[in-house]
């Protein structure tokens, strides 16, 4: 990784990093002594996956979900019978018989955030067709044995994995942000619903801290607006002054790309996460729709990934190429031995502030 580049106090950057284009292909399969030919899997880049996704699951009964092979470059599509395989196929996309629906795994989540213990994460993973139940290191004892109980309940559509960090949301957390009690990241300049210029991060910075600067103990830049933690994760900023806010990012190597919207995350794909403490690592989306029950109290709605994040990159961008898609909320573990990040969505964030990005 490149060396630390100081960021001019005026000027408020973005962190992160874009991704490499995909080569789009075909792979046909055939088979011997003229017997009739089968179906191609098309090769697709990350964008005509998610749109084929749409589409192919919108149309199937019984949905199981879909994910994006980036290795192979393919779309995955989970089916539970004969007719859905065969419509999935035909379309170009790898078929994969699996024994749940989305429904189901869904229904089987809802139940268990509702009966949430802390220190545990849930999220429905669509490869391995079920629900995985995250529990840190403070849940055992009586705590452990009632959510082991919670999960037989479910049967075969949970999984119970143990993680050896703890669940924390990242405050301490792109350019580092600094305001009474704590240092933040700052995810992505936008324009606020009443036209003004300002800034998005995590929900539990801007409902802890009320005005923001640029440097430890400087002159403040932007205060805090309208933020929700726990339940979501989001918060908005007003610059008060002349900062240059630019829709870019900080790559931390001297240069910089630009933003130029926002995206929805798609299980497969591969993202970049920056922030003030780690500066730029990358990972993979592993579940959407994850929910976490912090200390302070559960929060829904989370895009789940490998990416590592510690203490002040909250609120920091996870992004791939020129699409913003989410705000580093929390996780566990650090970047010496890995661990897990959860990230509010942005368009979900943009959509309750309305705020636009640029």
């Amino acid at each position: 990784m490149s060396d630390h580049r100081r960021v001019p106090k005026r000027r408020i950057l973005l962190a992160g990093a874009g991704a490499a284009a995909l080569a789009a292909g075909a792979l046909t399969v055939t088979t011997a002594n003229a017997a009739p030919e089968a179906p191609s899997v098309k090769t697709l880049s990350s964008g005509s996956a998610s749109k084929l996704a749409s589409k192919l699951t919108s149309d199937i009964k019984g949905d199981a979900g879909a994910y994006y092979d980036a290795k192979a470059k393919q779309l995955v599509v989970n089916v539970t019978d004969d007719a859905a395989k065969e419509k999935v196929e035909a379309a170009g996309a790898r078929a994969r018989v699996v024994q749940h629906t989305l429904s189901q795994l869904t229904s089987a989540k809802k139940t268990l955030t509702e009966d949430d213990v802390t220190g545990t994460a849930r999220a429905v993973d669509v490869k391995a067709n079920k629900v995985v139940v995250t529990a840190d290191s403070t849940v055992k004892g009586a705590e452990l044995a009632e959510l082991k109980k919670q999960l037989k309940a479910e049967g075969g559509k949970v999984e119970l994995k143990r993680t050896e960090g703890k669940f924390t949301t990242k405050i301490a957390g792109g350019d580092a942000i600094w305001g009474d009690g704590g240092r933040c990241s700052l995810g992505f300049n936008v324009t606020t619903a009443d036209g003004k210029p300002g800034f998005l991060t995590a929900g539990h910075c801007t409902t802890a801290i009320s005005s923001w600067s640029d440097s430890q103990g400087g002159q403040p830049i932007a205060e805090s607006g309208e933020g929700k933690f726990p339940g979501n994760d989001y918060g908005i900023a007003t610059y008060t002054g002349d900062t240059d806010h630019p829709s870019e990012v900080d790559l931390y190597d001297g240069s910089t790309q630009a933003i130029s919207g926002a995206g929805e995350a798609e299980v497969g794909q591969k993202v970049t996460r920056s922030g003030s403490t780690t500066q730029v690592h990358d990972g993979t989306v592993k579940a959407l729709d994850a929910s976490v029950s912090y200390p302070e109290g559960t929060v829904e709605g989370l895009i789940q990934t490998d990416v590592c994040a510690e203490p002040g990159d909250s609120g920091g961008s996870l992004f791939a190429g020129d699409k913003a898609l989410g705000l580093t909320s929390g996780g566990s573990g650090d970047c010496s031995s890995g661990g897990e990040t959860y990230f509010q969505p942005v368009p979900a964030a943009l959509d309750a502030l309305g705020a636009t990005i640029g």
